[in-house]
């Protein structure tokens, strides 16, 4: 039976692949592992060698033709077989005629100079080529690239520069889980041979507070600063969009332009729970505020802010509670690693009740009674509601914007279903992640000075938890690939790196999730020390497309945490050398 030969899928964003030469002739014999032709991707040149030996003895796709991912190239068979008629002539013409009519239009290269000239007109005090409504992550950002690239530009935003991130979330919460790993060192610090007279410790609750905030507004003030120096004109007050597209400042003063970028960013979501309503249930952004530490604390969703900010307060000395509806905390990482993180914090001393529903929330006073279906009740002096963000739409006014459950749905090039009109970062939906607000304010930025050209790629997008031990992760879980791919799986345990034992903390792993044919990395998932600085790697190997027969041939640092990811991608390759033989 007649072997397929097909064009291969060499990494995540590879659509399609270019025939340079066949380097063998329709009838020549063929060799297991033989060279048959070279392919150039849209990023380098590769060799595909034959799977099986015979004769080649059909070519359906020739010399310089390009060719879909997948799409079968050729046959090799016995000697006189006639190869499977499943493409047929008719139909490798009609796909001809087809590439052939698709329109290819490459993006022409231009100087900042050229750029500025291509946008810039006379235009008043109040008429900009962009005005950006929202200056957080992607806000800013799209202020700032749209400057770069020749735009007039405005930005409006209604409360703090930075957005979210900065002033109520990543930024505070990290300030505040640094503590935390200071005061796990202090306990710590025995172990390690450092005698100290008193290991007992209070937190002064006023001034970790006080340097949360001046360590935002340091950053606040670097981020106006930078608006400014790109000639950024900055606008204090509710931005609206009217019928006309024009952007209307606290109901009054009208700024007219071209282009929108719609990047009003997230609030904190809510849940119909009666008594949810008591002051003693805090949000995300008030308990950052909190300058009295309470005895327990109940945290409403075990997601990602749920349990950074629940190890923060439990290392501070609250008893912490987290209840979460799904069978399992942060239930969008692989389970491996939801499970060790799990394990480590119920290790701390934090209480964790999973497949948990909220009936009802009683406020007696002074401590809440958080009644729960089918289990005993968890009673606190406060509650903690973390259950996400949703998109924050207010500043979508009178324009008709088509959305997807709840979210301003968006195409590759963060344009709205309304021409001239892009919504960038979390009021999208599709990564709510301060670092792919940026990347998706660039793109918005770019398209809407210079026109759509640039496109959205988030399948590499990295993330982190930042609890002890962090949490680190980049494309497929576990499950997922499973589902897609013919996978191999490489794991590294952090009990066996030098750099881990050191610093006296082994828990957790690396684990490489890799496609069996290829190598192609399709996912990593850190559990340890460091993990939000590896997976970093890990996202520009993915981007990059390097496989992990191409890693081994890397040489990483000793002692280093990131080794840990060199021996993880050793081990799906069976060649991990600080591993016992597998049976």
């Amino acid at each position: 039976m007649a072997t397929e030969i097909i064009m291969p899928k060499a990494g995540i964003d590879m659509t399609e692949g270019q025939i340079i030469k066949w380097n063998k002739k329709e009838g020549d014999k063929v060799e297991t592992g033989e060279i048959l032709l070279e392919i150039m991707t849209d990023k380098t040149s590769m060799e595909l060698e034959a799977e099986d030996s015979g004769y080649l003895i059909k070519i359906i796709k020739g010399d310089g033709e390009t060719v879909p991912v997948t799409e079968v190239i050729g046959y090799i068979g016995a000697e006189g077989e006639v190869a499977p008629e499943g493409i047929s002539k008719d139909a490798v013409e009609t796909f001809e005629n087809v590439s052939d009519k698709k329109e290819k239009k490459p993006i022409k290269e231009r100087g900042i100079e050229e750029r500025n000239t291509a946008v810039k007109s006379e235009k008043g005090e109040d008429e900009f080529d962009v005005v950006v409504i929202g200056g957080g992550p992607a806000g800013y950002v799209a202020a700032i690239r749209a400057a770069q690239v020749g735009g007039k530009v405005a930005v409006v935003e209604k409360s703090e520069l930075g957005g979210t991130c900065l002033n109520r979330g990543c930024i505070p919460t990290k300030t505040f889980l640094k503590n935390a790993e200071i005061i796990e060192g202090i306990e710590m610090s025995s172990k390690r041979g450092i005698i100290l007279e008193n290991e007992k410790f209070t937190v002064d609750m006023p001034k970790v507070v006080s340097l949360k905030n001046e360590i935002v507004k340091t950053l606040t003030n670097g981020v106006q600063g930078l608006l400014k120096s790109n000639s950024i004109k900055i606008f204090k007050g509710v931005g609206k969009i009217n019928k006309d597209k024009d952007v209307v400042i606290n109901g009054e003063k009208v700024l007219r332009t071209n282009k929108i970028i719609l990047a009003g960013g997230s609030k904190v979501g809510s849940v119909n729970i009666p008594g949810i309503e008591s002051k003693r249930v805090l949000t995300s952004d008030d308990i950052l505020d909190l300058k009295e530490l309470p005895k327990s604390l109940a945290v409403i969703g075990g997601g990602v802010v749920g349990v950074e900010l629940g190890q923060a307060y439990l290392s501070f000395g609250s008893e912490v509670t987290v209840i979460e509806m799904m069978d399992r905390i942060v239930p969008g990482v692989d389970r491996e690693a939801s499970e060790t993180l799990r394990k480590a914090l119920e290790k701390k001393g934090m209480k964790i009740l999973t497949s948990s529903k909220i009936k009802e929330i009683i406020d007696e006073g002074d401590k809440l009674r958080i009644k729960l279906e089918d289990k005993e009740d968890v009673v606190a002096e406060k509650a903690l509601l973390s259950i996400g963000r949703v998109p924050d739409l207010e500043a979508v006014g009178e324009l008709d914007l088509e959305m997807e459950r709840g979210k301003i749905k968006v195409d590759k090039y963060m344009e709205t279903s309304v021409e001239g009109v892009y919504a960038p970062g979390d009021i999208n939906g599709i990564k709510m992640l301060a670092h792919a607000a940026f990347r998706m304010g660039e793109v918005a930025a770019e398209n809407a000075i210079l026109g759509n050209h640039r496109e959205i790629k988030l399948e590499t997008t990295p993330s982190a938890i930042y609890t002890i031990p962090e949490v680190g992760m980049v494309g497929l879980t576990e499950e997922e690939a499973k589902e897609k791919y013919d996978i191999n799986i490489g794991k590294f345990a952090f009990v066996g790196n030098g750099r881990a034992l050191a610093s006296g903390d082994t828990t957790g792993f690396v684990k490489v999730i890799a496609d069996k044919k290829y190598g192609e990395i399709l996912g990593v998932h850190i559990v340890g020390q460091s993990a939000a600085e590896i997976i970093n790697e890990a996202s520009s190997l993915m981007t990059m497309e390097i496989t992990v027969d191409e890693v081994i041939k890397t040489i990483h640092g000793h002692p280093t945490f990131s080794e840990a990811l060199f021996e993880a991608c050793a081990d799906v390759l069976g060649e991990a050398i600080h591993l016992p033989k597998k049976k």
